[in-house]
């Protein structure tokens, strides 16, 4: 990856999690628990996949992937507007199940560590 689509990964992932957070007031997305992990930009800048964590049931992390992909052109729209690029990549939604692996592993190690039982050398 170069360092202008780094640039630009970086700068899309921060003003769609803006976006997502202040603007975006679509029902599937009311209450949902979405971080903006990620942003893969084509080298030729025409598309972006953005991907997205979520916590909870399998259900709500289709829906609010649902939500975001129909929000897709508003935000297109946005961020021409912020950013005054001279090509805005369109947006592709996709689930990223980093956080999500990250906390069933946490969630492993504590209840070894609890099924361990205390340290005698502490």
């Amino acid at each position: 990856m170069s360092r202008r689509t780094s640039r630009v990964s970086e700068l899309l992932r921060e003003e769609i999690s803006d976006l997502v957070q202040r603007d975006l007031k679509d029902p599937r997305l009311e209450g949902a628990l979405l971080s903006i992990t990620e942003v893969e930009v084509s080298g030729d800048l025409r598309s972006a996949a953005v991907f997205v964590s979520h916590l909870g049931t399998a259900e709500e992390r289709d829906e609010a992937l649902a939500g975001l992909q129909s929000a897709a052109s508003y935000l297109e729209r946005e961020l021409r507007r912020r950013l005054r690029m001279r090509r805005t990549p369109s947006l592709t939604f996709r689930f990223d199940p980093s956080i999500e692996r990250g906390a069933r592993l946490a969630s492993t190690i504590a209840d070894l560590a609890r099924d361990r039982g205390p340290d005698p050398e502490s």
